[in-house]
């Protein structure tokens, strides 16, 4: 009986669900600026996040990744799909709805300079999110600011600063505190660390995580540094030209990774030992156009185990394993399926 217990309050709900997310960008020409062509930044993304979760997601400069986290919270307008919080697909919510759930939903900017107002003390940006929504009085939204900026470890009197008075590793916890102050349940962190020094990412990313334990926050940890997502993720999701490619718990992902992908960032990562002998994967080519992306599977022109079959027919996101979702023909059958390979493996072991 106790163990049963203890597995109910272990199990977490979901509290984001995101279902075939697709952003397009139209690319405009002639005289009247019509749609020519479309970019394909996001290509139908789905996955969930659980409460008091933190996912992961990865992937190259360029892959789309900042783009979901901003289609989520509606900063930008997804083309199609849903983005469902507590079950309430917020996509389809307007006016004051829709205005209630942007105080549940916050973001942290890369940038921690360009998201703040020069021309403001950094209380009154914080305090701006309190103004729109018309929570407390005057005292009660100063006392909401002070009490953001303890949480992230600044002090009172620097409510009074302008931005280019602090660090940027103080301006990244100011940019926190602003997300913070509205007593958020889900936060999408956008790069969050990768324009700090390395100790300071530190600092920064045990905040995130006290936080977290605290108030029992829920992130989108968006981030191309592989290390930094092992070091705060729960699970985590690799992106490739629009799409997810691998989904899995981060033990899982950093112990075995599946797709040819993955193994290429994963080899790509410096050894603690530079005299180590290991596997290097090194990808050819570029990332692909995503206005013209490749038929199949998008990543089949750079992958060195890719078969006939991948530059014709497009794969599943299939459930290899519970939780290890990979988007890849070498763990799915096809009646068309062969083992002729398109082009040779480019793996060589590293002196």
């Amino acid at each position: 009986m106790t163990e049963e217990v203890q597995a109910t309050t272990v199990e977490r709900k979901p509290l984001i669900e995101v279902e075939d997310l697709v952003k397009h960008y139209p690319v405009r020409g002639g005289v009247l600026r019509r749609p020519v062509a479309w970019v394909k930044a996001v290509n139908g993304v789905s996955f969930t996040i659980n409460e008091g979760e933190t996912l992961g997601l990865v992937g190259e400069s360029g892959c789309g990744k900042t783009t979901v986290g901003m289609s989520m919270l509606r900063l930008i307008e997804p083309t199609s799909g849903k983005v469902k919080y507590n079950g309430v697909n917020i996509l389809e919510l307007k006016g004051e709805q829709q205005k209630q759930f942007r105080r549940d939903m916050q973001i942290v900017f890369q940038d921690p300079y360009a998201s703040l107002d020069p021309r403001l003390p950094i209380g009154e940006s914080i305090a701006e999110g309190l103004h729109i929504h018309k929570i407390g009085s005057p005292k009660d939204r100063f006392d909401m600011v002070l009490a953001a900026l303890k949480k992230v470890g600044l002090e009172d009197y620097h409510a009074m600063r302008y931005p280019h008075e602090f660090s940027g590793g103080q301006r990244q916890r100011i940019g926190i505190a602003r997300a913070l102050v509205l007593n958020p349940s889900f936060i999408v962190l956008d790069e969050p660390v990768s324009a700090l020094d390395v100790s300071i990412q530190a600092q920064v990313l045990n905040i995130l995580k006290d936080l977290q334990k605290n108030l029992g926050l829920t992130y989108l940890f968006v981030a191309h540094n592989l290390a930094v997502v092992e070091h705060i993720s729960d699970r985590v999701a690799v992106m490739y030209l629009g799409q997810i490619v691998e989904m899995a718990s981060r033990e899982e992902l950093f112990r075995e990774p599946l797709h040819p992908y993955t193994r290429a960032l994963m080899s790509a990562i410096p050894a603690a030992r530079p005299r180590a002998r290991r596997e290097r994967m090194v990808l050819q080519g570029d990332v692909p156009s995503p206005l013209n992306p490749p038929g199949g599977c998008t990543f089949h022109p750079r992958c060195p185990f890719a078969m006939e079959i991948c530059s014709r027919i497009e794969p599943a996101m299939q459930e290899v394993r519970p939780g290890r979702w990979v988007h890849c023909w070498l763990y799915q059958d096809h009646p068309d399926k062969t083992s002729e390979p398109l082009h040779k493996p480019d793996a060589v072991p590293a002196e």
